[in-house]
């Protein structure tokens, strides 16, 4: 079963799921109809549920490949299939017991312990129809998923000029978080794991890291530094071009196509810098691997002795 946060599928669905978001959190009126022109700019919709069927199909196809036929379910926590659809479906065809690969590639309490929590009520509202879910480790320094960014990134530093490229900044983004948040989650531990991994792997030295997409109160303390911020700071450098690796994101959603693609670039165009944003992993071949692979090695641990 593959978990994610789930987006609007139209225009029509924006102001519904973003009052699924924000329910029952302190979020002015204002500030959720920003998000809404948000994804209106980007042409209405999110592509995240239509990337997220097109992973679990290539997974299911490897899987087979790999002589292991299992069913790859979907399960969204904030649009359909929503966990309780997804895990009464699973029940209908007599699956007891499933392994939750959650399609966050860095651990914090939004991500990971959330979404356990959100599946943890939907299986209790079933009741006892609804299937065991055992859930796959964390993946964030994968050797496939390294692999999987390095290509990535080495293709938008394809677009620079040889002589320039080693000296172009590379700026790995994530989402921000709460600072208090952070500080009990090995959040920023594994986006330094991460980064330091592909930089190594492409050989590139000028990277950093800076987070994005942060919401709440103005004076609550957030991850930082804002990825626009650091743009701003290289304005003065004499660089001409910078790389954006948002590495905490599994798939080009609104928080990549509209925070970096329209305003970091915007931000990047008003210093005279070109900003070159890598592709996100979506259904790039390594990463598909790297699922299968994190799946295979769950399925030889001694606790999991069927599954359906």
């Amino acid at each position: 079963m593959l978990i994610a946060f789930g987006g609007p599928a139209s225009a029509a669905e924006i102001r519904p799921f973003l009052a699924r978001v924000t329910e029952g959190l302190a979020i002015p009126a204002q500030r959720v109809e920003e998000v809404a022109h948000h994804y209106e700019a980007v042409g209405g919709k999110s592509p995240l549920n239509e990337i997220t069927a097109r992973q679990a199909h290539a997974l299911e196809k490897l899987l087979q490949e790999k002589a292991m036929p299992l069913p790859v379910y979907v399960g969204m926590r904030h649009t359909t299939p929503f966990f309780r659809d997804t895990l009464k479906q699973m029940a209908n065809e007599r699956v007891r017991r499933a392994l939750g690969f959650i399609l966050s590639s860095h651990r914090s309490e939004a991500s990971w312990e959330r979404y356990q929590k959100n599946i943890a009520a939907a299986r209790l509202e079933l009741n006892a129809g609804a299937p065991e879910i055992d859930y796959c480790p964390g993946w964030h320094d994968h050797p496939l998923f390294i692999e999987c960014w390095a290509d990535l990134v080495q293709a938008s530093l394809a677009a620079i000029a040889p002589a320039q490229c080693q000296v172009t900044p590379l700026i790995f983004t994530a989402h921000s978080i709460p600072m208090a948040m952070a500080q009990r989650s090995p959040y920023v531990e594994q986006l330094e794991a991460t980064a330091r991994l592909i930089a190594a792997k492409i050989g590139h030295e000028r990277w950093s890291i800076a987070y994005q997409s942060r919401s709440g109160r103005p004076a609550d303390p957030w991850l930082e530094p804002d990825v626009n911020s650091v743009i701003r700071d290289f304005a003065s450098g004499n660089v001409a071009d910078v790389v954006v690796a948002p590495i905490g994101f599994v798939c080009d959603h609104v928080e990549v196509l509209y925070d970096l693609d329209i305003e970091a670039r915007q931000t990047a165009a008003s210093c005279r810098i070109k900003l070159h944003r890598a592709a996100c992993p979506n259904d790039h071949p390594a990463f598909v691997r790297m699922m299968a692979d994190v799946i295979s090695r769950r399925m030889s641990h001694p606790d999991l002795l069927e599954i359906r």
